[in-house]
């Protein structure tokens, strides 16, 4: 494939949200430069839905294509890759609904706490799962999750404040009825 440019590559053509994907936050050759950015085409030499986007207009973002959905989206792919596919309809239902501007602050705010809780909370095994768990929460959620973070006891070992950050993940998940691991 030859070079692929995206204006806001965090947020998928085909719906991912690419700045919330492990291989976005990681470092070094493995790192993803997300859907269009920097020498995408080096890490992705061929992706179906970019060469479908070319013979459907160059459109930027699947759900703007006069043929959304098709039959990619009416039938959703129940498998993850690194990151999870679970709320691509329902993140570009937001786009429609809100607009591409509002989605793309909300994903930024999502990144931002996402990157928080890397430099933090991890304790070298949380990466991925606080890439799943801010994908797969609302954003009214996750500013529960921050109060209960703010409120933290500085005094509290840094060992047992990831054990709390990780319980409240997991608490409301439970409530809501999600799952935190990845389809295979």
């Amino acid at each position: 494939m030859k070079e692929y440019k995206r204006e806001y590559p965090l947020f998928s053509l085909c719906g991912l949200n690419c700045g919330l994907c492990p291989r976005y936050q990681s470092e070094g050759t493995t790192r993803c430069p997300g859907c269009g950015g920097k020498d995408f085409h080096l890490q992705h030499p061929s992706c179906a839905v970019i060469t479908c986007s070319k013979k459907h207009g160059d459109v930027e973002y699947c759900f703007l294509c006069k043929n959304y959905p098709c039959n990619r989206y009416k039938c959703p792919s129940e498998k993850d890759s690194f990151i999870t596919y679970r709320n691509v309809i329902n993140d570009m239902q937001k786009a429609i609904d809100n607009g591409i501007e509002q989605y793309q602050a909300e994903l930024n705010e999502k990144i931002l706490f996402l990157e928080y809780l890397i430099s933090n909370f991890n304790d070298g095994r949380k990466k991925n799962f606080f890439c799943i768990a801010i994908n797969l929460l609302d954003l009214a959620d996750l500013n529960d999750i921050k109060e209960h973070i703010k409120k933290c006891d500085e005094t509290i070992p840094q060992k047992d404040k990831v054990k709390m950050v990780e319980s409240w993940f997991n608490e409301k998940a439970k409530s809501k009825n999600i799952n935190f691991k990845l389809r295979k």
